[in-house]
């Protein structure tokens, strides 16, 4: 009776938080566009500069770390940017127009984590009126409740298998034997 109620408990748990999934993605969706537009404005300057000087991005980085330990790390800098700009539009283009099912398929595009926990900080739970919020608990229940069922399966029979081990019942001895 308690093992049922903790894994109706462990099954409530999991369909409360998997049927968050919808709305956390599309608000990480939401922010990662912003994020992808405002470093998009970004490296469209360091181009400009590039192009201003009449060199290609590559050899406007170099040359421009070149001229001290100040400037490298500016260069560096905006290497990075370049590169994050790239992941982060990749990232969005894979999840935009997705809905939540592909989304899911697609989570390992949700993997930023800089934009995950700023999404994570103003992130609310809401209850899941949706038939993608309510299929979503309904996947999260089974998960738990399967996990913790596991679980207690293992731990019992790793108890009655030390219990044989550790107290071996005795035979009794009949009246033939004796």
């Amino acid at each position: 009776m308690i093992t049922r109620a903790v894994t109706l408990a462990a099954g409530l748990t999991g369909a409360a938080g998997l049927s968050q999934f919808p709305e956390f993605s599309q608000q990480y969706m939401q922010r990662l566009g912003g994020a992808v537009d405002e470093l998009s404005r970004q490296v469209d300057r360091y181009g400009a500069d590039a192009e201003a000087a009449g060199l290609p991005m590559a050899t406007y980085l170099q040359r421009l770390g070149a001229e001290g330990p100040l400037a490298q790390t500016q260069a560096a800098n905006m290497a990075s940017d370049i590169a994050r700009l790239g992941e982060m539009s990749a990232a969005l283009t894979a999840l935009q127009g997705a809905g939540p099912f592909m989304r899911a398929k697609l989570a390992t595009h949700i993997g930023d984590r800089a934009v995950a926990e700023r999404t994570m900080e103003s992130f609310k739970p809401a209850l899941p009126l949706t038939f993608e919020g309510i299929t979503f608990a309904g996947v999260g229940f089974f998960a738990g409740w399967l996990a913790l069922g596991i679980a207690l399966w293992f731990l019992k029979t790793s108890w009655r298998t030390a219990r044989a081990v550790l107290f071996p019942r005795r035979r009794r001895r009949t009246a033939r034997q004796g």
